[in-house]
């Protein structure tokens, strides 16, 4: 039978998801009856915004993750339900890296089947008396998510297994998938039920909810949410192997922060970014970030730590309870290397076994002295790929503890089952070596937790000294996440059991004061990145990332996994073509000023030559005695004269305005400080070099410029080779009057005082020149070089360039960060925009034509030729458009 909060949810299987409005209500901050939510009164008054939002102490913090901290058996009598913390749990220990009255709750499954009758009673005493909310999830429904889903397909995946055969990884299943939205649902609508979404911190956890920010996003565009990833995340070859791939991207992006253990695991996932969406990261004062459509989503690249305090009072339970004594007692004389493993066909048990052995072969001094104790966990999961593993690895002790032991002596002690944290501690404190060789892992604490514990401590309150040898020897694989920040461990190719053996020969035999030394560095690095710094660290990226939230204008669009937000400048606004026509009609003097390729032509056209439609447009803008019109590019003058014959009006700056001309009639003026080219026999020959190192690039040169253009190379190969030919260029070109840019896939030389600002400048002063001050500026552009026009307007306002009062319309196209105060989506609304200002000036021109008589044959003749189209009549879009002016 299904939970309450399952009913309804079939239609998300399909991932277009309804969306939801969010009511102005508030959400009391404790549940009355679980999966209701009791409203708090209409507020008096909206929330007023101010710069500086609540700070985060008095903030809450949602923690989501798949299960809770939480130890749940059933009572002596069979009924009811006996619930405790579970101590060891890192969900758990992250509350202490929080401000002390930041309340936190967690959002999660439990480890056992609820039935539906107790559903709403056990959500109330763990809402109450832990503050968790559970989710609960049928079992047939769990059993798809989460052993079939999760770790049968994501796991193996991100852990580099790719789905060769059905044996082999499994096969990709559309309905698991299905059923993990599914379930990532029941969690989000469960956050939805207590969240204070103008208030309150989440923080999702794990692959297990890669796509939950996709449904929180929906319902709260400003949300402060994090997630981070405890699994590795696989290098772009490997993830882009999953049929739903962009669907989890899309997914974390809209995360406001995502964490990773490793830079590694961070890389590969930028590397995804850049290769699926064209996404490009920055890195800022030490922060990376990537822009997506106008939100900076932070990456966080932090190992997680341990709790000190929990290691410490296992010692002591350790101590207490003699158990650290009868293990000396038990390997005296033994020099003991220690492995601690949860039973996964990742660990590398089995290496680790195969290297021992190899040791006491290449070294016969450890015959009879060195032990391998190996603890393994038993397994999360299940499979015949385990049970394979599993029999290995103990048919390989039995072979060497025949081949090498003898009475007294026992070269592997293989313990397989679950120990207790003291009773693993005190393994960890008689242990002279401990060894990690797994093949791929998110993290590993194992290390972490040996180091603590060699070092001991004395516990001020009982006056219990445990003094540990403060020496400690690691041999780690490189694949885990845990090795880049161990700089004093041995690090080994699992995969190469011979060097491995050696490693562990190494780490027995290093002479004691370097082991003290090793011991001291990683402990200090330890016990000042434990898990509170780890979750502390978080948290302040994660309110930094958020600072502006409430100041910038967010909205929603695109449907299923399509879905982001788009955050915005309250300045920044859409361009209103009622506005622009208004101010057009009261102008006396305009200067409209366009790009061309993603402004007048969609950037992926094939065709780059404009349409007839554009040039009847431009036509009819230029013929207007007030209009002064120019296209302003970085393509040849050629290619512009030639596209752009049929506008004998059009002023045209080609290449970034080098060289400029008013009409087809006036000649070519260059605008450079210098007419001097020989820069460019030093800079073709270096941009040669990078063309035949780059595969996918090519060279491009321009009358005034040179430039190198990489789009279709390796995006993770192209953008380092453009910053390596940036700094190339810029040294070598020290000393000439060249201005070297890095562009949107270009590296450009180009003379000095080049720009479409220099136009847009000219353009200005000249007008005011001959006493046609502009009082209407209509700029729009798509890229970079057109940031350059819009700035230079603000310029020409403050210095009185421009009329006072001017109308001033500087517009980028598409939605995203812009000095523009305007944006418009697409080619398509620009050339509708300006077919209203047209058809408006070919109307004035109609009714002057009417006043004076003159409406002969040749002045329509005149008009078509100018405008491409036949204007005999009005049409009733043009009569309403002139009443409107009347």
């Amino acid at each position: 039978m299904m939970s309450k909060s399952y009913t309804n949810l079939l239609d998300l299987v399909t991932g277009d998801f309804p969306s939801m409005k969010l009511q102005k209500k508030g959400f009391q901050r404790v549940m009355t009856v679980p999966g209701n939510v009791s409203e708090l009164a209409e507020l008096e008054q909206e929330r007023s915004v101010s710069d500086n939002q609540s700070s985060v102490a008095q903030d809450r913090m949602l923690i989501v993750v798949n299960q809770l901290p939480i130890n749940a058996t059933r009572g002596l009598d069979g009924n009811g339900w006996i619930f405790s913390w579970n101590e060891d749990s890192l969900i758990l220990q992250l509350k202490h890296g929080f401000p002390e009255d930041m309340e936190v709750i967690y959002v999660g499954s439990l480890k056992v089947d609820v039935d539906v009758r107790e559903q709403d009673s056990v959500s109330q005493i763990l809402l109450d008396r832990f503050n968790c909310v559970p989710t609960f999830i049928p079992p047939d429904l769990l059993e798809r998510f989460y052993d079939k889903f999760c770790k049968k397909q994501l796991w193996p995946l991100f852990h580099y297994m790719l789905p060769f055969s059905v044996d082999h990884g499994g096969r990709f299943d559309r309905s698991l998938w299905e059923d993990y939205v599914l379930v990532n649902k029941l969690f989000s609508q469960k956050v939805i039920e207590v969240i204070s979404p103008d208030d309150d911190y989440v923080w999702i956890h794990d692959y297990h909810l890669m796509v939950m920010p996709t449904f929180l996003r929906r319902r709260f565009n400003r949300l402060r949410m994090g997630f981070f990833l405890h699994s590795p995340f696989p290098s772009s070859e490997i993830y882009r192997t999953l049929p739903v791939r962009e669907e989890i991207i899309r997914a974390l992006l809209n995360a406001d922060h995502i964490g990773f253990h490793t830079f590694d695991y961070a890389r590969h996932f930028l590397s995804c970014c850049s290769r699926m969406l064209g996404l490009e990261y920055k890195s800022k004062r030490g922060y990376l970030g990537l822009e997506y459509h106008g939100r900076t989503v932070g990456i966080k690249i932090m190992p997680v730590g341990i709790h000190m305090g929990q290691i410490q009072a296992s010692l002591m339970i350790a101590a207490q309870e003699q158990k650290i004594a009868e293990l000396k007692k038990q390997f005296e004389g033994n020099t003991v290397l220690l492995g601690v493993d949860d039973m996964d066909i990742f660990k590398g048990i089995n290496l680790k076994v195969l290297a021992m052995e190899q040791l006491l072969k290449q070294q016969p001094q450890w015959q009879g002295k060195a032990v391998l104790v190996q603890i393994v966990n038993p397994a999360r999961s299940k499979g015949t790929i385990i049970g394979k593993i599993q029999s290995e690895i103990e048919q390989t002790c039995e072979r060497i503890n025949r081949e090498f032991g003898k009475p007294g002596y026992e070269p592997v002690v293989y313990i397989h089952r679950s120990i207790s944290v003291a009773e693993r501690v005190a393994y960890y404190t008689i242990a002279e070596c401990v060894v990690v060789t797994a093949v791929r892992d998110g993290m590993n604490l194992t290390p972490y937790e040996y180091v603590v514990c060699r070092e001991g401590f004395t516990d001020p309150e009982s006056g219990l000294d445990i003094s540990g040898p403060k020496k400690s020897m690691l041999v780690v694989s490189e694949f885990i996440g845990c090795s880049p920040s161990l700089s004093g461990a041995i690090r080994v190719n699992p995969w190469n059991v011979e060097t491995t053996a050696v490693a562990m020969n190494e780490a027995i035999s290093m002479p004691e004061k370097e082991k003290e030394l090793r011991h001291d560095k990683h402990y200090r690095y330890v016990a000042s990145h434990n898990v509170a710094y780890w979750a502390r660290s978080f948290l302040q990226d994660l309110e930094r990332n958020c600072s502006e939230h409430f100041n910038r204008i967010s909205w929603g669009f695109g449907l299923g996994f399509g879905f982001r937000v788009v955050s915005l400048d309250p300045n920044f606004r859409k361009l209103s073509v009622d506005a622009i026509v208004s101010a057009y009609q009261r102008s006396k003097s305009r200067a409209i000023l366009f790009d061309y390729d993603g402004t007048l032509m969609p950037e992926n056209s094939i065709r780059k030559t404009p349409s007839q439609e554009v040039i009847s447009i431009l036509n009819t803008l230029c013929a207007d005695p007030r209009n002064t019109v120019f296209i302003v590019s970085g393509r040849g003058r050629d290619s512009l004269s030639e596209w752009f014959s049929p506008c004998r009006k059009l002023g045209i700056a080609a290449e970034h305005g080098y060289f400029m001309r008013w009409a087809q009639d006036d000649d070519w003026e260059t605008c450079g400080q210098s007419s001097s080219f020989t820069w460019l026999q030093i800079a073709e020959p270096v941009m040669q070099l990078y063309t035949e190192a780059t595969d996918g690039s090519y060279i491009e040169s321009k009358e005034s410029a040179v430039v190198w253009h990489y789009q279709d190379a390796d995006p993770d190969f192209g953008s380092p080779q453009a910053k390596e030919l940036l700094d190339h260029l810029e040294s070598v070109l020290a000393n000439e009057p060249v201005a070297v840019k890095k562009g949107q896939f270009i590296v450009e030389v180009k003379p000095q005082g080049v720009s479409k600002g220099m136009v847009a400048e000219k353009v200005f002063g000249t007008m005011k020149e001959k006493g046609k001050q502009a009082d209407f500026v209509l700029c729009i552009g798509d890229d970079r070089s057109d940031e350059d026009m819009f700035e230079t307007i603000e310029h020409a306002l403050n210095k009185h360039i421009l009329a006072t009062g001017a109308a001033v319309f500087a517009c980028t196209v598409g939605q995203k960060p812009s000095k523009a105060e305007y944006y418009l989506n697409d080619t398509t609304e620009v050339r509708t925009m300006l077919e209203s200002l047209a058809e408006f000036s070919q109307l004035l021109q109609t009714r002057r034509r009417e006043t004076s008589g003159d409406d002969t044959e040749e002045t329509q003749r005149n008009a078509k030729e100018n405008t491409g189209k036949d204007y005999p009549h009005f049409t009733t879009k043009k009569l309403y458009i002139a009443r409107r002016s009347g």
